[in-house]
């Protein structure tokens, strides 16, 4: 379009700066349809370039907008991405609370459920050496006799009590080194049963995080591809507002371009800014008018001595 426009201003120019002869055809137009051909093109000239300019706002704008709505589509995104974050992190806070509870409430009722075994251990135990006493007490009796001959012979014990006291003694220490086994056993198998119970919550947290990272790394993909679909239409966007300043430019250019080379050829001087291309343009409206009415004059004082002559010739 700005080619077509340059074309135009080059040949307008070049018609109105060079005067030719009038044509054969032209003969028989008269001075004032000239005149509003003329005026119909200078519209036309005009109107293009009002069309020209209102299609650039009216792109501009749609540009604003579309860049607008980019922005406030990225924010959203940004907002929605920031609250799925927050709203992953509070179920993981809640399943850790909810895992280390229930960790917990297992723990408390695995050593309340042991404490009841013991209890029923000890129980059974405590009537097994009742029955085992009063058994022995019975089978005892009749070594009485067999004591009191044994006390006869020996030197160290004085009275059948301190044998039976002696006794007790080694019977009482064997019975704390038998308990003493027993505690030791429960702290082993306590301790195996956490360890159990350690592999096994480890290894469902390491199941449901393996799951969570696979979610979370298939929601990044997809966000990757979205952004990367935002990245290419706004790269397009801006490729399409730089052709358009590309274009706004060079129009500009063959605006400055003409404006120059007129105020140079018809020895104009002027103050208007090289940035202000709709003062340029006006001036080199200005200009084509007064060419156009040079160049009328000048047809007038070219047919005024060829009118004479014929009349001379007549």
């Amino acid at each position: 379009m700005e080619c077509d426009l340059r074309e135009y201003f080059r040949a307008a120019f070049e018609d109105k700066l060079l005067v030719q002869m009038p044509e054969r055809e032209d003969d028989f137009l008269t001075p004032a349809t000239r005149l509003l051909e003329k005026k119909r093109e200078m519209i036309e000239v005009e109107q293009a370039l009002n069309t020209q300019k209102e299609e650039f706002h009216m792109k501009a704008e749609s540009l604003q907008q579309r860049r607008a709505e980019l922005e406030h589509k990225e924010e959203k995104l940004k907002d929605s991405l920031f609250k799925f974050d927050k709203f992953l992190k509070e179920n993981d806070s809640k399943r850790k609370r909810a895992l280390r509870k229930a960790g917990e409430e297992r723990q408390l009722a695995a050593q309340k459920e042991r404490e009841a075994i013991r209890v029923q251990v000890e129980n059974i135990q405590l009537q097994s050496r009742k029955e085992k006493l009063l058994h022995r007490q019975g089978r005892n009796s009749i070594y009485q006799h067999y004591l009191q001959r044994v006390l006869e012979r020996t030197e160290e014990f004085q009275e059948v009590q301190e044998m039976i006291d002696r006794f007790n003694t080694l019977m009482a220490t064997q019975e704390k080194l038998l308990k003493r086994e027993l505690v030791h056993q429960e702290t082993i198998e306590k301790e195996r049963t956490r360890l159990l119970h350690y592999q096994e919550e480890t290894h469902s947290q390491i199941l449901e995080l393996n799951n969570q990272i696979a979610d979370l790394q298939g929601a990044l993909e997809r966000t990757r591809a979205v952004v990367l679909e935002w990245e290419s239409g706004w790269a397009q966007i801006q490729n399409t507002a730089a052709e358009n300043t590309l274009r706004l430019g060079r129009i500009r250019m063959a605006a400055l371009n003409l404006f120059q080379t007129i105020t140079k050829q018809m020895h104009i001087k002027s103050d208007i800014s090289i940035e202000d291309t709709e003062l340029q343009l006006e001036k080199i409206k200005m200009c084509f008018l007064d060419l156009d009415a040079i160049h009328k004059d000048l047809k007038k004082s070219d047919l005024t001595p060829l009118t004479t002559a014929m009349s001379s010739t007549n």
